[in-house]
């Protein structure tokens, strides 16, 4: 049984965050408002954490100085922040099949924009190299068909879902197909944010080795910096009330479960089996989003969308594989210098906590 736990923990992992997207698209398609839900679920992320930080931390003195503040405040507005706002507005226009199959994206774009600034450095004589770099224009490919190719209707398999009645109020609208255009550059602009955030916490670990307590300053300033986009935003009092409804079980879901709990449960599968197994589980989320959509949800979805996932999960593991084999046979595709071997590591720590948020 011990040797199973990781796997347990990671389709575990996995299962929750299928959840975010589905029970934040219950939560939209009730008509709450979306940048309420994040401040919302990220104050809830933060009664979690601050006080999971400051036991575990104990006596210990790791101050923040002026910079370190500035860098964090930076860091968790642009993958925080803007990234779950544009998130949140892309599946309230789409559908939660196509926000998990966003996720696939994100170590793709990663790796992007660390070849970017030169954290990395690929080989296009090697084989390992070549996968990678298909593997980021099979990305751009899949991402395409998402936005540009819908296909015939799937009808869902079965004929009565838990939010029929709530979902039903804006089918129509999710069915517009400009809805639809605005919906995936929203979730381009995720992906996009997402993989800059990985590289700059990367960067900032260096200097701050503390991914806990980093984190937890993260949730804390984008707790803040949400609630001033939600208020500029949304100012009807009426808007902000929660009541025993799925907009109160979407917020405490995202925050105690996602944030509280996935995040650090993924941090110990990481220390376990490494980073490289963490992210081979990522499609696992796509399909236990569509098989709950499926159960809670009465649209279907296009031929488009599952084509395009396809190719994001095979763009995945094109990237994946690459990177696999430079671990197992050092080779000149990926050269870092002893500062960049430790941007490395630090991004492997950061891949743990910042996970999805």
């Amino acid at each position: 049984m011990g040797s199973n736990k990781p796997y347990i923990v990671a389709v575990f992992i996995q299962i929750t965050f299928a959840g975010m997207s589905l029970m934040s698209k219950a939560a939209f398609a009730a008509g709450m408002n979306t940048y309420i839900f994040l401040f919302y679920r990220q104050a809830a992320g933060s009664i979690i954490l601050v006080p999971l930080t400051l036991i575990l931390k104990g006596k210990e003195k790791r101050p923040l100085t002026l910079k370190h503040l500035c860098q964090i405040f930076v860091i968790s507005l642009i993958g925080i922040t803007f990234a779950l706002d544009a998130y949140g507005v892309a599946i309230n226009y789409t559908s939660a099949t196509i926000g998990a199959a966003a996720f696939n994206c994100v170590p793709v774009t990663t790796f992007f924009f660390a070849v970017l600034l030169r954290m990395e450095k690929v080989n296009l004589k090697k084989a390992a190299g070549i996968a990678k770099v298909v593997g980021i224009m099979i990305c751009i490919a899949g991402a395409s068909i998402l936005a540009l190719y819908k296909g015939p209707y799937l009808k869902p398999l079965f004929t009565h879902q838990l939010f029929h009645h709530i979902h039903s109020q804006s089918h129509h609208s999710l069915n517009s197909h400009n809805k639809w255009m605005i919906g995936c550059f929203f979730l381009l602009i995720t992906s996009v944010s997402w993989g800059i955030w990985f590289v700059l916490q990367a960067r900032f670990l260096k200097g701050y080795p503390h991914p806990m307590e980093f984190m937890c300053m993260q949730t804390l300033m984008s707790m803040v910096q949400s609630f001033i986009v939600a208020i500029v935003m949304e100012r009807d009092p009426l808007e902000w009330k929660l009541g025993f409804n799925i907009r109160l079980f979407a917020v405490l879901y995202c925050g105690i479960l996602v944030i509280g709990i996935a995040n650090n449960a993924q941090c110990w599968v990481i220390r376990e089996k490494g980073p490289v197994f963490q992210a081979m589980t990522t499609p696992l989320n796509l399909i236990a989003t569509i098989i709950g959509s499926q159960f809670l949800f009465p649209d279907g979805t296009y031929l488009g969308s599952i084509i395009g996932a396809f190719l994001l999960v095979t763009s995945l593991y094109c990237v994946l594989w690459g990177k696999s084999k430079e671990l197992v046979t050092p080779s000149n595709d990926v050269q870092l210098s002893p500062p960049q071997k430790e941007t490395d590591q630090s991004t492997r720590r950061t891949e743990v906590n910042s996970s999805l948020v």
